[in-house]
């Protein structure tokens, strides 16, 4: 999401926006993002929220080859004024904040190669577009990542992008939302990952936790594994609501005197939807499970 950097790398913008360079991409990494787009549009059938696999719908995200950002941002402003521009990778905070806040969505212009087909550290294109776009197609979502630019802005005012990326992280990267039907996923993080996608749903390990936007904030998180937590809205509309209606400043003050809580602790507190195992993350640390 975003960098330390301070300065633009050489050839972006004060922004640090660049041409996507459509044409330049190879007959090769068109193949790789169709290769994705197959391999998850199947697996998410089902899986992912109705608005998500709406969004690949209208914004026609299933013609073949990388799309082209100014033909997806004519789509998408016409739906909900936003716009998707290029950027070489991570952005600073305020820039990352200041585009969301002003309805542009930035995403890296490269793919993944073959070895990395599965995992890699910085997101790309597949990343950000796939997994990211479609919901900005959505009104109430569209809405939702705007006034999280806002806040980001004041965020950085007082010194609380830490406990503001908690939420960015559980949400916008690795929610799931309630249906009538089932849990479904709409995080970034996990409908780009054909892992992922099954984990997060299927999988024994990890706790599935009723969201609450103080706890939220107060929970680490990991960035080298699957998630140990998920947590759960129940539904886009009330996620906007408690974003706009909550007056973020006294909750930072309140949070800064509180601890943080580990990674896949439970609080007595928590509207706990599925108790976790720990097993993936057990395994993965060498400790016997318990």
């Amino acid at each position: 999401m975003t960098t330390t950097a301070s300065t633009p790398p050489e050839g972006a913008a004060a922004d640090w926006t660049i041409p996507q360079g459509w044409a330049r991409y190879t007959p090769a990494e068109h193949a790789m993002w169709d290769r994705l787009f197959a391999r998850q549009a199947k697996l998410l059938q089902g899986r992912a929220a109705p608005e998500f696999l709406a969004g690949l719908d209208v914004l026609r995200m299933e013609r073949p080859g990388i799309p082209d950002f100014e033909e997806l941002s004519e789509r998408l402003m016409k739906l909900t004024g936003w716009q998707v521009l290029a950027v070489p990778g991570l952005v600073p905070d305020d820039i990352f904040f200041d585009h969301l806040a002003n309805r542009r969505f930035v995403a890296g212009n490269f793919i993944r190669t073959p070895e990395q087909l599965d995992y890699l550290q910085e997101p790309d294109v597949f990343h950000d577009v796939f997994g990211h776009v479609p919901l900005l197609a959505d009104p109430v979502f569209a809405d939702y990542m705007q006034a999280y630019g806002q806040g980001g802005q004041r965020a950085g005012a007082l010194g609380a992008i830490g406990r503001l990326s908690r939420l960015y992280w559980y949400t916008v990267e690795f929610g799931l939302v309630r249906q009538a039907d089932g849990l479904r996923i709409y995080g970034a993080g996990i409908v780009s990952s054909h892992a992922e996608s099954l984990f997060a749903l299927d999988d024994a390990s990890p706790n599935r936790i009723g969201f609450d936007l103080r706890r939220v904030m107060r929970t680490e998180y990991r960035i080298d594994d699957y998630q140990q937590n998920y947590f759960v809205i129940d539904s886009f509309e009330d996620l906007l609501r408690q974003t706009l209606e909550t007056d973020f400043g006294p909750v930072y003050a309140q949070l800064a005197q509180e601890s943080d809580i580990p990674i896949a602790a439970i609080l007595p507190g928590d509207e706990v939807i599925t108790r976790g195992t720990q097993a993936h993350a057990l395994a993965a640390s060498g400790a016997p499970a318990a």
